[in-house]
């Protein structure tokens, strides 16, 4: 079968395919300290997002030469350009949304693979080997001096119910606490494996679990799908599928009743402990944990579930331990894309045709803020542009603020979509405020104290729209300058 035949798609995949280009992809054989540095480098190379200024976006670095890790590199920013993302993603970065919101509906299943087929097993630490200790064998950064200590940032958790019916990808904050125990942060409500652990922590039992990390951007985003688009029981590894139009290669797990991504670069197996906790910051005393999202850093966590680590496993030859920073535009990518496509799934259903195009920007780390491309095509469709912004707040509930705008602005420019506010708004007017909503606790406005009337509860928040389009009855009144088309402008360039 053709199939069959066909290179499977991993990482290294499609770091051969953007290699050779120099806006995307640069490595580098000067030596870089984990702690810190490595991180600090890039912030200035290509973080972009929320992160402080000076940044950038650039291209994904690979540092060849890690202090401490003879013989490991580390990738940072390979999803921190949208423009990226298309292109590893072979399709239009503007619609990527949309793109993932077909993956969604037709998910081709992961497929189990021999333990010959799996070069993520082919080198294999055991915590029953005398000297095992993941904080020499891992090689994760932190991103700030700050840190609790060194993250695992862009680990795909792979575990399942207590019967194996459902089985779930999710990515979580990891901290390495000691030399076989990590903390990880799950956040309350909306993530599956959390509704796994819970299960498991009533019957008092360890949830067995897969830690996957050095993988094809097409797993790393489609894992970070929520409900309601993927609801619990959707394995997110079937979005990977339908991108890619291959199935994801499972392995049986080799220390846990548990599967790995089988063309991982890395992976760490154990479980998530009942009933035990730890201070995220237990070896640093700093009260952070590591930056967050929003571009603050998120407090340490007084009580994280803990995973027992019983093996980590990588390929041979120079493994790629994979990293992001927090506040960086790969975050913008990976919590971003996918909920521009729930929200897509969802206006489509309910006011088809009416928004052409959605994208969730930098300003909002991907989750906070959706600007929205509304059609309207008669006097009837006055007001449908609100209708979409009050679904896009039912879609993704980590929503604080949309931007509604006309056909003839370019969503990708926040130039343009700020223009709208001042000439197609008035603040009496075109202002909705929606507030004692549930919404995102990293967001540090969304405390008590910040505003008693209407939070109650850290994580609250009031929603915001901004109504930047044109009332249809004054279209006429508002047509942009038009300028003649010159379809070959190029021309005068060379």
């Amino acid at each position: 079968m053709y199939e069959m035949a066909e290179q499977p798609w991993d990482l290294r995949r499609v770091l051969d395919e953007i290699k050779d280009d120099p806006k995307n992809y640069h490595e580098t054989d000067v030596e870089v300290d984990p702690d810190a540095e490595l991180s600090g480098v890039y912030r200035y190379i290509g973080a972009g997002g929320t992160v402080e200024r000076p940044t950038q976006e650039g291209p994904a670095m690979m540092f060849n030469n890690v202090k401490g890790f003879p013989g490991v590199r580390v990738l940072m920013g390979l999803m921190a350009s949208r423009k990226r993302v298309g292109k590893m993603f072979h399709t239009d970065y503007k619609t990527l949304g949309q793109y993932l919101a077909k993956a969604v509906e037709k998910p081709i299943a992961p497929v189990d693979v021999a333990e010959a087929d799996a070069p993520a097993h082919e080198v294999v630490y055991k915590a029953t080997d005398p000297d095992f200790d993941i904080r020499k064998l891992v090689a994760a950064p932190t991103n700030t001096p700050q840190d609790a200590g060194p993250y695992i940032t862009v680990g795909v958790v792979l575990g399942s119910n207590m019967d194996k019916t459902m089985s779930d990808v999710t990515i979580h904050r990891m901290c390495i606490e000691d030399k076989d125990k990590l903390g990880i942060y799950i956040m309350p409500g909306g993530r599956h494996i959390g509704a796994f652990a819970k299960e498991y922590e009533a019957a008092n039992k360890p949830m067995p679990i897969t830690i996957n990390i050095g993988l094809d951007p097409a797993i790393t985003i489609g894992a970070t799908f929520e409900p309601p688009t993927t609801p619990l029981g959707y394995n997110e590894l079937g979005v990977a599928g339908a991108i890619r139009q291959q199935a994801v290669q499972l392995v049986q797990g080799v220390t846990v009743d548990e599967k790995a991504i089988a063309r991982s670069e890395y992976t760490l197996e154990g479980y998530i402990m009942p009933n035990e906790r730890i201070q995220e910051d237990i070896n640093t005393h700093t009260g952070k944990a590591m930056p967050e999202f929003p571009g603050y850093d998120g407090d340490a966590n007084p009580a994280l579930q803990v995973i027992k680590v019983t093996a980590v496993t990588h390929r041979k030859q120079d493994p790629i331990m994979q990293s992001v920073i927090g506040p960086s535009e790969e975050h913008v990518s990976m919590a971003g894309i996918p909920t521009e496509a729930s929200i897509w799934e969802l206006v489509q259903k309910a006011i088809p045709g009416k928004v052409t195009n959605i994208y969730n920007p930098p300003a909002g780390g991907g989750k906070l803020m959706t600007i929205m491309q509304i059609h309207k095509d008669n006097p009837a469709d006055e007001g449908i542009q609100r209708q979409a912004a009050l679904l896009a707040f039912s879609a993704f509930k980590e929503l604080k603020t949309v931007f509604l705008v006309d056909e003839d602005v370019d969503i990708f420019d926040m130039n343009d979509v700020v223009w709208t506010i001042n000439t197609r708004f008035q603040a009496d007017e075109d202002i909705m405020v929606l507030s004692g909503m549930r919404n995102h606790p990293l967001d540090p406005s969304e405390r008590p104290q910040y505003d008693p009337k209407s939070i109650r509860t850290r994580g609250m928040s009031s929603k915001l729209v901004i109504d930047g389009t044109v009332p249809y009855d004054m279209k006429d009144q508002f047509e942009r300058a038009q300028f003649m088309k010159v379809p070959d402008w190029e021309k005068y360039l060379k």
